[in-house]
Protein backbone atom coordinates (compact mmCIF):
# COMPACT_ATOMS: atom_id res chain seq x y z
CA UNK A 1 0.00 0.00 0.00
CA UNK A 2 1.51 3.03 -0.76
CA UNK A 3 2.11 5.80 1.47
CA UNK A 4 0.21 9.15 1.19
CA UNK A 5 2.21 12.21 1.21
CA UNK A 6 -0.14 15.02 0.59
CA UNK A 7 -1.62 14.95 4.04
CA UNK A 8 -1.50 18.44 4.86
CA UNK A 9 -0.33 18.58 8.76
CA UNK A 10 -0.70 22.57 9.21
CA UNK A 11 -2.81 24.10 11.84
CA UNK A 12 -6.13 24.78 10.84
CA UNK A 13 -6.00 27.98 13.03
CA UNK A 14 -3.46 30.57 12.82
CA UNK A 15 -0.95 30.86 15.41
CA UNK A 16 1.62 32.29 14.27
CA UNK A 17 0.75 36.01 14.94
CA UNK A 18 -0.01 34.87 18.68
CA UNK A 19 3.40 32.81 18.82
CA UNK A 20 5.03 35.94 17.44
CA UNK A 21 3.38 38.30 20.18
CA UNK A 22 4.24 36.15 22.73
CA UNK A 23 7.92 35.76 21.75
CA UNK A 24 8.35 39.52 21.74
CA UNK A 25 6.62 40.02 25.36
CA UNK A 26 9.32 37.66 26.47
CA UNK A 27 11.95 39.26 24.93
CA UNK A 28 11.10 42.64 25.75
CA UNK A 29 10.86 41.65 29.35
CA UNK A 30 14.18 39.48 29.27
CA UNK A 31 15.95 42.83 29.11
CA UNK A 32 15.35 43.70 32.69
CA UNK A 33 13.66 40.44 34.08
CA UNK A 34 16.50 37.68 34.56
CA UNK A 35 15.74 33.86 35.21
CA UNK A 36 11.97 33.65 35.60
CA UNK A 37 11.05 32.55 32.47
CA UNK A 38 7.94 30.58 34.10
CA UNK A 39 6.87 33.45 36.01
CA UNK A 40 6.17 35.19 32.72
CA UNK A 41 4.80 32.75 30.42
CA UNK A 42 2.65 31.89 33.52
CA UNK A 43 1.17 35.83 33.59
CA UNK A 44 0.62 35.44 30.03
CA UNK A 45 -1.79 32.33 29.71
CA UNK A 46 -3.75 33.89 32.78
CA UNK A 47 -3.63 36.84 30.56
CA UNK A 48 -4.95 35.21 27.16
CA UNK A 49 -7.64 32.71 29.72
CA UNK A 50 -9.38 36.23 31.30
CA UNK A 51 -7.16 34.19 34.45
CA UNK A 52 -6.39 35.88 37.53
CA UNK A 53 -3.21 35.57 39.66
CA UNK A 54 -1.59 35.41 42.82
CA UNK A 55 2.12 35.80 43.40
CA UNK A 56 3.89 34.78 46.52
CA UNK A 57 7.69 34.37 47.46
CA UNK A 58 9.77 36.49 49.80
CA UNK A 59 11.00 40.13 49.35
CA UNK A 60 13.00 41.32 46.88
CA UNK A 61 12.66 38.73 43.94
CA UNK A 62 11.11 40.91 41.46
CA UNK A 63 7.26 39.58 42.00
CA UNK A 64 6.22 43.44 41.87
CA UNK A 65 8.60 44.48 39.35
CA UNK A 66 7.22 41.42 36.79
CA UNK A 67 4.17 42.35 37.61
CA UNK A 68 4.59 46.22 36.64
CA UNK A 69 7.11 45.78 33.69
CA UNK A 70 4.39 43.04 32.20
CA UNK A 71 1.42 45.65 32.64
CA UNK A 72 3.68 48.00 30.64
CA UNK A 73 4.36 45.41 27.55
CA UNK A 74 0.33 45.73 27.23
CA UNK A 75 -1.29 48.95 25.85
CA UNK A 76 -3.58 49.36 28.35
CA UNK A 77 -4.18 51.38 31.89
CA UNK A 78 -2.75 49.96 34.44
CA UNK A 79 -3.39 50.56 38.59
CA UNK A 80 -1.52 49.47 41.86
CA UNK A 81 -2.93 49.07 45.34
CA UNK A 82 -0.70 48.67 48.56
CA UNK A 83 -3.03 46.53 50.96
CA UNK A 84 -2.82 47.55 54.32
CA UNK A 85 -4.65 46.55 57.54
CA UNK A 86 -6.39 49.59 57.68
CA UNK A 87 -8.03 49.55 53.95
CA UNK A 88 -11.46 50.32 53.64
CA UNK A 89 -13.48 48.06 50.45
CA UNK A 90 -14.23 51.96 49.41
CA UNK A 91 -10.73 52.69 49.44
CA UNK A 92 -10.84 50.22 46.24
CA UNK A 93 -13.78 50.53 44.41
CA UNK A 94 -14.67 53.96 45.05
CA UNK A 95 -17.30 55.54 46.74
CA UNK A 96 -20.37 57.92 46.47
CA UNK A 97 -19.80 62.00 46.72
CA UNK A 98 -22.71 64.50 47.25
CA UNK A 99 -22.20 66.67 44.13
CA UNK A 100 -23.68 70.79 45.69
CA UNK A 101 -23.78 71.91 41.62
CA UNK A 102 -26.47 69.03 41.00
CA UNK A 103 -27.60 67.91 44.81
CA UNK A 104 -27.25 64.38 43.35
CA UNK A 105 -24.88 62.04 44.54
CA UNK A 106 -22.45 60.62 42.27
CA UNK A 107 -20.14 57.66 42.13
CA UNK A 108 -16.13 58.34 42.11
CA UNK A 109 -14.53 55.22 40.75
CA UNK A 110 -11.88 53.63 42.79
CA UNK A 111 -8.46 52.37 41.67
CA UNK A 112 -9.57 49.19 40.59
CA UNK A 113 -11.37 50.59 37.71
CA UNK A 114 -8.17 50.02 35.35
CA UNK A 115 -7.09 46.87 33.46
CA UNK A 116 -4.48 45.42 34.89
CA UNK A 117 -4.40 45.71 38.78
CA UNK A 118 -1.54 45.28 40.96
CA UNK A 119 -2.15 44.38 44.44
CA UNK A 120 0.73 44.64 46.67
CA UNK A 121 0.79 42.05 49.58
CA UNK A 122 -3.22 41.24 49.32
CA UNK A 123 -3.03 39.25 53.14
CA UNK A 124 -2.40 42.42 54.77
CA UNK A 125 -6.41 43.46 54.21
CA UNK A 126 -9.06 42.09 56.26
CA UNK A 127 -11.76 39.91 55.20
CA UNK A 128 -14.29 42.61 54.98
CA UNK A 129 -11.75 44.51 52.35
CA UNK A 130 -10.48 40.87 50.55
CA UNK A 131 -14.29 40.01 50.03
CA UNK A 132 -14.96 43.12 47.75
CA UNK A 133 -12.63 41.89 45.35
CA UNK A 134 -15.08 38.94 45.10
CA UNK A 135 -18.11 39.80 42.50
CA UNK A 136 -15.09 42.23 40.47
CA UNK A 137 -13.02 39.57 40.22
CA UNK A 138 -15.72 36.45 39.44
CA UNK A 139 -18.14 38.54 36.90
CA UNK A 140 -15.66 41.61 35.88
CA UNK A 141 -18.42 44.30 37.71
CA UNK A 142 -18.98 46.28 40.61
CA UNK A 143 -22.36 46.85 42.41
CA UNK A 144 -22.81 50.07 44.26
CA UNK A 145 -25.66 51.50 45.21
CA UNK A 146 -27.81 49.78 43.37
CA UNK A 147 -25.93 50.21 40.05
CA UNK A 148 -23.45 48.10 38.63
CA UNK A 149 -20.42 49.11 36.66
CA UNK A 150 -18.94 46.60 34.08
CA UNK A 151 -14.88 46.46 33.63
CA UNK A 152 -13.60 47.54 30.60
CA UNK A 153 -11.70 44.24 28.67
CA UNK A 154 -8.84 43.54 29.29
CA UNK A 155 -9.03 43.21 33.18
CA UNK A 156 -6.68 41.19 35.23
CA UNK A 157 -6.08 41.23 38.53
CA UNK A 158 -1.67 40.24 40.05
CA UNK A 159 -1.71 39.54 43.97
CA UNK A 160 1.20 39.23 45.81
CA UNK A 161 1.93 37.74 49.06
CA UNK A 162 4.97 36.90 51.57
CA UNK A 163 4.97 33.74 52.56
CA UNK A 164 7.09 34.19 55.43
CA UNK A 165 6.12 37.26 57.47
CA UNK A 166 2.86 36.01 59.30
CA UNK A 167 2.26 38.72 61.55
CA UNK A 168 -0.73 41.47 60.77
CA UNK A 169 -1.68 39.52 57.79
CA UNK A 170 -4.80 37.95 56.69
CA UNK A 171 -5.25 34.19 55.10
CA UNK A 172 -7.28 34.47 52.06
CA UNK A 173 -10.49 32.82 52.09
CA UNK A 174 -10.43 29.15 50.12
CA UNK A 175 -12.92 30.64 48.09
CA UNK A 176 -11.43 33.73 47.38
CA UNK A 177 -8.49 31.96 46.20
CA UNK A 178 -10.32 29.72 44.05
CA UNK A 179 -11.17 33.14 42.47
CA UNK A 180 -7.15 32.87 40.80
CA UNK A 181 -6.66 31.07 37.74
CA UNK A 182 -2.90 30.15 38.89
CA UNK A 183 -0.77 30.87 42.11
CA UNK A 184 2.95 31.47 41.08
CA UNK A 185 5.27 30.16 43.67
CA UNK A 186 8.62 32.55 42.60
CA UNK A 187 11.79 31.47 44.06
CA UNK A 188 15.47 32.43 44.55
CA UNK A 189 17.67 32.96 41.48
CA UNK A 190 20.42 30.92 41.34
CA UNK A 191 24.11 32.12 41.50
CA UNK A 192 24.60 32.76 37.90
CA UNK A 193 21.56 34.66 37.38
CA UNK A 194 21.84 36.28 40.78
CA UNK A 195 25.23 37.62 39.08
CA UNK A 196 23.34 38.72 36.00
CA UNK A 197 20.65 40.54 37.71
CA UNK A 198 23.71 42.16 39.18
CA UNK A 199 25.70 42.84 36.29
CA UNK A 200 22.14 44.46 34.07
CA UNK A 201 21.72 46.61 36.89
CA UNK A 202 25.29 48.43 36.93
CA UNK A 203 25.09 48.68 33.33
CA UNK A 204 21.50 50.45 33.43
CA UNK A 205 23.34 53.20 35.27
CA UNK A 206 20.24 54.43 37.08
CA UNK A 207 18.06 53.99 34.00
CA UNK A 208 14.36 52.84 35.44
CA UNK A 209 13.69 50.08 34.04
CA UNK A 210 10.01 51.14 32.87
CA UNK A 211 11.66 53.26 30.55
CA UNK A 212 13.35 49.89 28.61
CA UNK A 213 9.90 48.40 28.29
CA UNK A 214 7.69 48.90 25.03
CA UNK A 215 4.13 47.96 24.32
CA UNK A 216 3.65 45.16 22.43
CA UNK A 217 -0.34 44.29 22.69
CA UNK A 218 -3.42 46.26 21.77
CA UNK A 219 -6.83 45.23 23.47
CA UNK A 220 -7.72 43.98 20.11
CA UNK A 221 -5.54 42.37 19.08
CA UNK A 222 -5.45 40.43 22.59
CA UNK A 223 -9.23 39.77 22.02
CA UNK A 224 -8.66 38.25 18.91
CA UNK A 225 -5.92 36.09 20.35
CA UNK A 226 -8.25 34.66 22.90
CA UNK A 227 -10.66 33.93 20.30
CA UNK A 228 -7.96 32.27 18.47
CA UNK A 229 -7.68 30.18 21.96
CA UNK A 230 -11.30 28.98 22.32
CA UNK A 231 -11.07 27.40 18.77
CA UNK A 232 -8.40 25.25 19.54
CA UNK A 233 -9.25 21.34 19.59
CA UNK A 234 -9.50 18.94 22.76
CA UNK A 235 -9.39 15.71 22.30
CA UNK A 236 -11.90 13.38 24.36
CA UNK A 237 -9.36 11.34 25.93
CA UNK A 238 -7.95 14.67 26.95
CA UNK A 239 -10.91 15.86 28.70
CA UNK A 240 -11.25 13.00 30.65
CA UNK A 241 -7.35 12.72 31.44
CA UNK A 242 -8.13 16.28 32.99
CA UNK A 243 -11.15 14.96 34.83
CA UNK A 244 -9.97 12.03 36.24
CA UNK A 245 -6.57 14.07 37.60
CA UNK A 246 -8.96 16.43 39.49
CA UNK A 247 -10.71 13.65 40.95
CA UNK A 248 -8.40 12.14 42.57
CA UNK A 249 -7.31 15.15 44.40
CA UNK A 250 -10.88 14.58 45.88
CA UNK A 251 -9.96 11.29 47.67
CA UNK A 252 -6.76 11.39 48.13
CA UNK A 253 -4.92 9.87 51.60
CA UNK A 254 -2.39 13.29 51.74
CA UNK A 255 -4.93 15.95 51.00
CA UNK A 256 -7.45 17.10 53.32
CA UNK A 257 -9.32 19.03 50.24
CA UNK A 258 -8.89 18.24 46.36
CA UNK A 259 -9.92 20.39 43.53
CA UNK A 260 -13.52 21.75 42.10
CA UNK A 261 -14.70 21.72 38.92
CA UNK A 262 -13.77 24.83 38.59
CA UNK A 263 -9.90 23.38 38.88
CA UNK A 264 -10.83 21.08 35.77
CA UNK A 265 -12.27 24.38 33.50
CA UNK A 266 -8.89 26.39 34.42
CA UNK A 267 -6.54 23.52 33.64
CA UNK A 268 -8.86 22.86 30.42
CA UNK A 269 -8.50 26.48 29.24
CA UNK A 270 -4.90 26.86 30.76
CA UNK A 271 -3.99 23.95 28.12
CA UNK A 272 -5.48 25.31 25.55
CA UNK A 273 -3.57 28.76 25.81
CA UNK A 274 -0.21 26.68 26.20
CA UNK A 275 -1.09 25.24 23.37
CA UNK A 276 -1.52 28.34 20.97
CA UNK A 277 1.53 30.25 22.11
CA UNK A 278 4.12 27.05 21.26
CA UNK A 279 1.98 27.19 17.89
CA UNK A 280 -0.43 24.38 17.76
CA UNK A 281 -4.01 24.09 17.43
CA UNK A 282 -4.62 21.08 19.49
CA UNK A 283 -4.19 20.41 23.37
CA UNK A 284 -1.67 17.63 24.24
CA UNK A 285 -1.19 16.04 27.66
CA UNK A 286 2.31 18.14 28.40
CA UNK A 287 -0.04 20.78 27.80
CA UNK A 288 -2.55 19.77 30.74
CA UNK A 289 0.86 19.12 32.58
CA UNK A 290 2.40 22.54 32.25
CA UNK A 291 -1.28 23.85 33.79
CA UNK A 292 -1.20 21.76 36.77
CA UNK A 293 0.52 22.50 39.16
CA UNK A 294 -0.15 26.45 39.01
CA UNK A 295 -4.08 25.81 38.95
CA UNK A 296 -3.84 23.47 42.20
CA UNK A 297 -1.35 25.36 44.32
CA UNK A 298 -3.95 27.24 46.06
CA UNK A 299 -6.51 24.92 45.39
CA UNK A 300 -5.98 21.66 47.28
CA UNK A 301 -4.68 21.51 50.75
CA UNK A 302 -2.50 18.92 52.60
CA UNK A 303 -3.24 16.81 55.27
CA UNK A 304 -2.16 18.56 58.71
CA UNK A 305 0.04 15.06 59.08
CA UNK A 306 1.24 15.56 55.90
CA UNK A 307 2.17 18.97 55.94
CA UNK A 308 4.00 18.25 59.59
CA UNK A 309 6.44 16.10 57.31
CA UNK A 310 7.47 18.65 55.18
CA UNK A 311 5.48 17.70 51.94
CA UNK A 312 4.29 20.07 49.37
CA UNK A 313 1.26 20.36 47.26
CA UNK A 314 3.56 19.90 44.16
CA UNK A 315 4.89 16.91 45.19
CA UNK A 316 1.31 15.37 45.42
CA UNK A 317 -0.16 17.14 42.77
CA UNK A 318 3.24 15.24 40.97
CA UNK A 319 2.30 11.65 42.25
CA UNK A 320 -1.80 12.03 41.14
CA UNK A 321 -0.48 12.96 37.62
CA UNK A 322 2.00 10.16 37.40
CA UNK A 323 -0.45 7.50 39.37
CA UNK A 324 -2.99 8.80 35.70
CA UNK A 325 -2.56 6.86 32.33
CA UNK A 326 -1.24 9.41 29.87
CA UNK A 327 -3.92 9.23 26.57
CA UNK A 328 -2.58 8.10 23.47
Amino acid sequence: MEENNDINFDNRIPLEDLKNAVNTIKAELSKVIIGQERFVELLIVALLVDGHVLIEGVPGIAKTVTAKLFAKTLKTNFSRIQFTPDLMPSDILGTSIFNVKTSEFEFKQGPIFSNIILIDEINRAPAKTQAALFEIMDETQVTMDGTTYLMKAPFMVLATQNPIEQEGTYALPEAQLDRFLFKIKVQYPSLEEEVQIITTHHERKGIKPQTLIKDVLTPTKLKAYKQKIQEVVVDEKIIRYVAEIISKTRNHPHLYLGGSPRASIATLNSAKAFAAINGRDFVTPEDVKKALEPVLNHRVILTPEREMEGMTTESVVRMIMESVEIPR
